[in-house]
């Protein structure tokens, strides 16, 4: 018989509120708080964050504050930034490419619920999110479960991105939506985000 946290990295249903599924959450909320408090201007801190992202590159830079359920589902590549007030609720496997900016105030979500009440009292489930290397991810975005979004992709301030978005685009808005093919070499152009 699978345990609630096997059935949630199956991708299953499972009971997010069970006592296991607590103590995880309540451990890692203790080296939350070293990361996000006490060892911030220390030279722990980079130990801290590897401690809980041990499945992302060595030098991830987390700025904080920075929230998470699990933090080992967390795949960052070589070079990630992840600026502050960023929420990653990993249930699933967030893997975010190498040399990929996260502004102020990003979202990741993997968890979803189901819509009709009786179930959602009982379980939950999450769904992967990727992103692609040297992606620019703006301020206060929104990633939802299930989305991919290609390498060199760019996220404009504020968009909540619902479905995959290709490599070399600009996706704004809400739903956000393709609007410009990027790295075309022609010219250079810059985006308030």
């Amino acid at each position: 018989m699978k345990t609630e946290m096997e059935k949630m990295m199956a991708g299953e249903p499972y009971d997010a509120h069970c006592e296991q599924m607590i103590a995880i959450r309540k451990n890692v909320k203790r080296i939350l708080h070293k990361l996000n408090v006490t060892e911030y201007y220390t030279d722990k801190f980079q130990d801290t964050i590897n401690e809980l992202c041990p499945n992302s590159a060595k030098n991830l830079h987390l700025e904080p504050p920075f929230h998470c359920d699990y933090g080992q589902n967390i795949h960052a590549g070589d070079g990630v930034f992840i600026n502050f007030d960023a929420v990653i609720l990993d249930g699933a496997k967030v893997t975010i490419g190498r040399k990929t900016l996260l502004a102020p105030g990003v979202h990741i979500y993997t968890a979803r619920h189901p819509l009709n009440v009786a179930e959602r009292r009982e379980w939950e489930d999450c769904r992967p999110v990727t992103i692609g290397e040297e992606c620019w991810i703006g301020g206060h975005v929104t990633i939802c479960p299930g989305v991919t979004i290609g390498d060199r992709a760019v996220i404009g301030a504020g968009a909540v991105v619902t479905k995959d978005i290709p490599a070399d685009t600009l996706a704004v808005g809400n739903p956000a939506k393709v609007i410009k093919k990027l790295n075309n070499k022609d010219r250079s152009e810059t985006l308030n985000t």
